[in-house]
């Protein structure tokens, strides 16, 4: 949310998450997450009643009142007042959602280009039948409900963003298999669509708990196998299904299984660097010069610092 410190606002957002917790006073506060289109800022309700406690709740439009502040070099709220938008104001959700920085169907083209790279015929099939009937979900849903990519359209646009450096390494490193490395790009993350809930107020579903994304999206390739009449056995399909087995890197991360194949082990280190920059990227974002982020769990507790001047980058040849 683009606001200067010490400046008062009036606005409608979205509440993206809200935490009942108790002050050491012991009365009930809300810890909350506000969103808008330009991003999000913490603030916390104190003495929150049970009915403000029943009222604000996760994915309702909000008039907040307040103050941006800064507190440890990051911002966020004071809030003065807070009511939810009635009928006759902006309360719809999805006018709160920060989006992808890519169009849907420049995703859409992006992703279809890729097809035709994937040579090996039963990945290629695999790959359009779950598209085709996961497409609205792939190009709608975030990556993550919180750290990287959480975002309308952040699925999509995290794949692309592997898909594009899986490209420049495979221009660098021929030995790796291209064709498997970009199967297992698009279809990493896939079963996301069913492990979340969706773009607003992001939460996990029943089967994102019971089963986690790496799991459904196995499930998905072999159920497509039967479908397509594809022999589940055969080594490509081993393969594949290693590729999205295996991107986690380490069972302590939610793999059943670490890397054994070069495309799988490269798989895992794009999808690192893509979620670790984005993470780093909106952290540093939030923070003000000279000072450092709050500590990100993701990235094992570390702060890191937005320096207060950088020198300015040489644009790359043809820019």
């Amino acid at each position: 949310m683009t606001y200067g410190v010490d400046d008062e606002l009036t606005t409608f957002v979205l509440l993206k998450s809200v935490d009942v917790r108790v002050a050491k006073n012991g009365k009930k506060y809300l810890a909350i997450i506000f969103q808008d289109e330009s991003g999000e800022i913490s603030g916390k309700y104190w003495d929150a009643s049970d009915e403000d406690i029943a009222q604000f709740v996760a994915g309702q439009v909000v008039q907040l009142h307040g103050k941006r502040e800064t507190y440890q070099g990051s911002p966020q709220i004071k809030i003065y007042h807070l009511r939810l938008a009635t009928d006759t104001e902006p309360n719809d959700p999805k006018l709160y959602v920060e989006h992808s920085p890519m169009k849907r169907d420049d995703m859409v083209n992006e992703i279809s280009q890729t097809l035709f790279e994937i040579t090996e015929p039963s990945w290629n099939r695999i790959i359009r039948f779950l598209l085709k009937e996961k497409q609205e979900a792939f190009f709608d849903f975030p990556a993550a409900k919180t750290n990287h990519h959480a975002f309308e359209g952040g699925l999509a646009y995290h794949t692309i963003s592997i898909l594009r450096l899986a490209h420049s390494v495979v221009k660098q490193y021929p030995a790796l298999n291209g064709p498997l490395l970009y199967a297992g790009a698009i279809l990493h993350d896939l079963g996301k669509t069913s492990e979340l809930s969706g773009p607003v107020s992001t939460t996990y579903t029943n089967e994102g708990n019971l089963l986690g994304h790496i799991s459904i999206v196995d499930g998905d390739i072999v159920r497509a196998c039967v479908q397509l009449k594809i022999d589940p056995d055969d080594e490509s399909v081993i393969l594949l299904r290693h590729m999205v087995l295996s991107h986690h890197g380490e069972l302590d991360y939610g793999s059943p299984v670490a890397p054994e194949l070069m495309e799988a082990q490269v798989l895992h280190d794009l999808d690192e660097m893509d979620a670790s920059i984005m993470m780093l990227s909106a952290a540093l974002g939030k923070t003000e010069p000279g000072h450092f982020t709050e500590r990100l769990f993701a990235m094992d507790g570390r702060r890191f610092f937005r320096p207060t001047r950088l020198p300015e980058q040489v644009p790359e040849k043809g820019q």
